[in-house]
């Protein structure tokens, strides 16, 4: 199941305001679903990939993901750190870590903050069948101003709106929280700005036709930044499976 992608970045720096008061004490990261710690989930699932080198993006309450997860020695992979001083959103913090991927053919983006179940081996291939600058993972959900709106021809995102206000309740086809990039990403985020790769990046790429998309089918997607989706995470996670998309 090995990839060919030998590393990856995920988003773990967000301040939980819709979980307080508990985010108030703990980072959301670290809280549970079925006995491990959110952030667990996401980095066992790259190290199914063969993704052992892996980059943190954090910043609020930081020194409870550190104090965790240490330098990843316990998991079997490679942790680095980079602690924000100021929140950059999520294409400047990507935008802070282009050192450490600047010279990969291409590697894998993702939140920290949700349970997913996803097959990368799909996505790669859509990836490279396409030469893309990304491609992203997408599921159908019960939408209820949840998570960017996905507009889908074949394997290409041909509309990407973070969140659109007009946009009636339903379900809807989003972007799971996962991606793989070309290192060509890079030159879409100005440095030194507060920058979102939803709002302000993939839009972009989906307008120039560089933006790919694979749909998880039945494959879990679930969200945690509310009460009521992390109970249900809690509840209806399966774990992960083998079954290919």
């Amino acid at each position: 199941m090995d990839l060919e992608i030998k590393k990856a970045f995920i988003l773990a720096g967000g301040l939980g305001t819709r979980l307080r008061p508990i985010t108030l004490e703990l980072s959301k990261l670290i809280l549970p679903v079925q006995g491990k710690p959110c952030l667990q989930w996401n980095l066992e699932l790259m190290k199914r990939f063969g993704v052992r080198d892996i980059t943190l993006a954090v910043g609020f309450k930081h020194e409870q993901i550190q104090e965790k997860f240490g330098r990843g020695e316990k998991l079997g992979i490679a942790l680095h750190y980079n602690v924000e001083k100021e929140y950059m959103g999520t294409a400047g913090a990507l935008k802070i870590a282009e050192e450490h991927f600047k010279n990969e053919r291409k590697f894998i983006g993702m939140n920290g903050d949700e349970i997913k179940d996803l097959d990368f081996s799909a996505m790669d291939r859509v990836h490279e069948k396409n030469k893309a600058v990304a491609t992203i993972a997408l599921a159908t959900v019960e939408y209820k101003k949840g998570g960017g709106l996905v507009k889908f021809d074949g394997e290409h995102v041909t509309e990407f709106s973070e969140k659109p206000a007009e946009e009636e309740d339903g379900k809807k086809l989003i972007h799971a929280g996962a991606y793989i990039l070309s290192p060509k990403i890079f030159g879409y985020i100005p440095s030194g700005k507060k920058v979102s790769i939803e709002k302000e990046v993939f839009p972009k790429l989906a307008e120039e036709g560089s933006l790919c998309g694979v749909d998880m089918g039945e494959r879990q997607f679930l969200q945690t930044d509310t009460f009521e989706r992390y109970e249900k995470a809690i509840k209806e996670w399966k774990g992960f499976t083998e079954a290919s998309l």
